[in-house]
């Protein structure tokens, strides 16, 4: 996810040092980050606002390879917070999409094959090539970025490859940031789980967490 993440050469490509950074570039990478924060806190009104606000910024270049990143970006969000469908802003830009931006959406649709591993950001080939579910999980703990770390989580979620260490892993992630809708969503996954498993003490344990954390999701 690093690599979709707006400090970098995808976007500010000067942002350590050199060249005064283009307007667009600063604007898109401002609202890009509003969006994300916006979306994470369960504010969609805002989300789509920034979001349609630093699309328009880099639509204003021309370049193709950023608006996919950027649309690659906005769903990797969602699978962050266990939303999951297509990703329609990427798709209908498959056509002009690297083999690493196609094999990052496929990744993060739970689809990705082991043969993509090598063309994805460091933390996430690591944990679409763990030999295992087991491995898999350590590989999403020891991504040190949280977006990175949730987005990985909810990947190996869709692939079905999850144990509870998965779990446990973007409860205590979303938790330490404070992001509302991914927390909520992955404490409904332990809790089912547990209700699935009969342990009725735990399930009742983690509701009423989500009571706590919930209350109206603004902008909804």
């Amino acid at each position: 996810m690093k690599r979709l993440l707006i400090c970098s050469a995808v976007l500010l490509s000067a942002c350590g040092g050199g060249p005064r950074v283009p307007d667009w570039q600063m604007n898109a990478h401002q609202s890009l980050e509003r969006a994300q924060a916006a979306y994470l806190s369960g504010k969609d009104n805002v989300e789509k606002t920034e979001f349609a606000r630093a699309r328009e910024q880099i639509a204003s270049t021309g370049k193709v390879e950023l608006i996919i990143r950027i649309e690659l970006a906005r769903c990797a969000a969602r699978v962050a917070a266990l939303s999951f469908g297509e990703c329609p802003g990427f798709e209908a830009l498959r056509a002009d999409a690297s083999p690493a931006d196609a094999a990052y959406a496929n990744y993060i649709a739970g689809r990705a094959q082991a043969s993509e591993a090598a063309l994805l950001p460091e933390p996430q080939r690591a944990v679409l090539a763990a030999g295992g579910d087991e491995a898999a999980a350590k590989a999403v703990a020891a991504i040190p970025d949280p977006l990175s770390r949730l987005v990985a989580a909810g990947a190996v979620f869709r692939a079905n490859r999850a144990t509870p260490a998965v779990l446990d892993t973007a409860v205590e992630t979303a938790s330490a940031q404070g992001w509302k809708r991914p927390l909520l969503a992955w404490l409904n996954v332990q809790a089912m789980r547990a209700e699935k498993a009969g342990d009725s003490a735990e399930a009742a344990r983690l509701r009423r967490r989500m009571v706590l954390v919930e209350g109206p999701i603004a902008g909804s």
